[in-house]
């Protein structure tokens, strides 16, 4: 699966969308790229968590994982995705009190070793967080990866890390934004309030 062919299902869904929005990091765009719109199709998920599990797995070489863990409410469809292909088990860190940390029973130890998956990444925040909560626990992430990276760089994080596609709409902090300027209303689509 190419980036091309990655981004035309987003066109095609409906999924790539603009206008002024307010991203999870708090930057500003005229571009926005809604997951959910993609990865309601369970048949769509289930190719772009094979693909992303086949390049993880290519970079992982001989490491192999034992857990998919992905932040709350974004990154939730395509973590299960991506640990089906794997064929390690899919848990997830929510916010409690404003804190990404894992609840429903859900465990990581020292033996584990993860992969944190996202559906987007832009300023790779949420999956940094989301890699400290398996640090915390003693386990090793080994890798990272996303559906599209729109953070600009090859590899956002210090671990290996994979996307399917690469898409960098400019982003402006929100005292510098000039569809703010226009006057356009902004719009908060993500899932983090």
């Amino acid at each position: 699966m190419t980036s091309k062919d990655v981004l035309d299902r987003f066109t095609h869904l409906g999924a790539l969308l603009e206008g002024h929005f307010r991203l999870s990091s708090g930057l500003h765009s005229p571009n926005y790229l809604q997951c959910a719109l993609v990865l309601q199709h369970p048949s769509e998920a289930e190719a772009l968590g094979r693909a992303l599990a086949a390049q993880l797995a290519a970079r992982l070489g001989a490491v192999t994982p034992t857990a998919v863990l992905s932040p709350a409410l974004g990154g939730l469809i395509i973590g299960h995705e991506v640990a089906r292909a794997l064929g390690v088990r899919a848990i997830f860190a929510e916010r409690a009190e404003g804190v990404l940390t894992l609840r429903r029973g859900f465990d990581l130890d020292p033996a584990d070793r993860v992969v944190v998956i996202e559906d987007v990444l832009t300023t790779g925040g949420s999956t940094r967080e989301t890699m400290e909560v398996a640090k915390q626990r003693g386990a090793a992430v080994v890798a990272a990866g996303a559906v599209i990276n729109r953070s600009g760089t090859e590899s956002p994080v210090d671990v290996p890390f994979a996307a399917l596609a690469a898409l960098t709409p400019p982003t402006y902090k929100p005292d510098a934004c000039p569809l703010c300027e226009k006057g356009m209303p902004v719009t908060k689509p993500g899932s983090r309030t």
